[in-house]
């Protein structure tokens, strides 16, 4: 499943929406990193009513004739799917990451929410991310890099991910990590 079929069909678990209503929603939750034109909208959600997923009907809003699409059955179903096996780069990817985190709360079960929680939490608290290498390709520490704007990416990154792992050492009851 795409990103914005995921993001489409959990905007629509909360309402029925015409596609401007959907596209003005993913631009406040992915504004920053990128902008979705009606082209990228409706293909999308086009694909989803073919498979059975959202449904469309034609209705007058604002004076105008609009396309509003609701969650059925089988979209709420396999939204729910998609988010219990978060992997990959929803998992790895900060902007996939937080659409998974927008719509976990889709997931009626605790225990598979926390399961996903810990997937992250275990993928950060292993893992050394980085954002710069030398030539033969090895990762640079804060130390090996001169220039103070990738020293300042490197530490605004170390903080969030010592935030993340925070709040999901409280959200996971790990308090004793």
């Amino acid at each position: 499943m795409s990103l914005i079929e995921m993001m489409i069909l959990g905007f629509l678990s909360e309402k029925s929406m015409c596609g401007y209503e959907l596209r003005k929603k993913m631009e406040q939750l992915q504004g920053y990193a990128r902008k979705f034109s009606d082209g990228a909208i409706y293909p999308a959600t086009a694909r989803l009513t073919k498979a059975g997923l959202i449904s469309e009907r034609s209705e007058p809003r604002d004076g105008r004739q609009r396309r509003v699409f609701t969650l059925l059955d089988a979209g709420r179903d396999r939204l729910i799917e998609e988010l219990k096996n978060t992997s990959g780069f929803n998992l790895t990817d900060i902007t996939r990451w937080t659409v998974v985190l927008t719509f976990l709360s889709v997931v009626p079960d605790k225990a598979d929410r926390d399961a996903v929680l810990r997937r992250r939490y275990d993928l950060l608290s292993r893992q050394d991310v980085h954002f710069f290498y030398c030539d033969a390709g090895n990762p640079l520490s804060i130390d090996q890099i001169d220039d103070p704007y990738r020293r300042g990416i490197i530490r605004v990154h170390d903080a969030e991910i010592a935030a993340e792992l925070d709040w999901l050492r409280a959200e996971l009851d790990l308090s004793s990590i």
